[in-house]
């Protein structure tokens, strides 16, 4: 497996500067367009982003208590706390908080892997495509390969044979159904995104795709 260290919190403020310009031009119509991450419109998507930059290990804590440990209803309070009146608020608040290192509990990983999965997830649907560097996705691969965190990323990749087209990312075993293409695919399809199985070829695809 690609073993791969670095500061990540460049990459994150990056990837989020990267998706605040892609949304400058969006009609009203597009924001309201659902993202890949289904329960939400691309406009809820980048509120959700907003929340996750914005609140800290202990404010994130008391709002999970405070939700009962319903992590949907604490995503949702904290979605409406964050999303503006209008998509164009929604997009400046998005702005204010690119280069914040303000994250809940959990590795740095996790806020690349939310950057760079969401910012799939809003673009995918709409038809915009970002050449994310591929210096960026192999940390993240390597993270979601080995472990399930906020996705089951490890538990959908297991016992495949991943390897980049693009890049340096392998792992799995050498001896399994082998999954191969671009190293945002792979990520995008480790966290359970189907829709990116289509760029990816190999006999474990159908596998992979059966298991997002």
């Amino acid at each position: 497996m690609t073993t791969v260290t670095t500061d990540l919190w460049p990459l994150i403020h990056a990837e989020r500067a990267a998706l605040a310009d892609d949304l400058a031009t969006l009609s009203d119509q597009q924001w309201q367009v659902r993202s890949l991450c289904t329960a939400w419109t691309v406009e809820e998507t980048v509120a959700h982003l907003v929340a996750g930059a914005s609140i800290g290990p202990w404010r994130w804590i008391r709002s999970v208590v405070g939700a009962r440990f319903d992590f949907d209803r604490h995503n949702a309070r904290r979605l409406a706390e964050h999303r503006g009146a209008t998509p164009a608020e929604t997009l400046t608040r998005f702005r204010a908080v690119v280069d914040s290192t303000t994250c809940p509990p959990g590795p740095v990983e996790m806020w690349l892997g939310e950057i760079v999965v969401h910012g799939g997830d809003v673009r995918r649907p709409l038809g915009l495509v970002r050449d994310v560097p591929v210096s960026t996705l192999t940390p993240l691969a390597t993270f979601l390969a080995k472990q399930n965190s906020t996705v089951r990323s490890r538990s959908i990749s297991e016992g495949l044979r991943l390897s980049a087209t693009d890049g340096p990312f392998t792992a799995g075993p050498d001896d399994g159904p082998l999954v191969s293409g671009p190293t945002l695919a792979l990520v995008m399809a480790m966290a359970g995104r189907a829709a990116f199985c289509d760029d990816l070829t190999g006999a474990g695809v159908d596998v992979l795709r059966s298991r997002c």
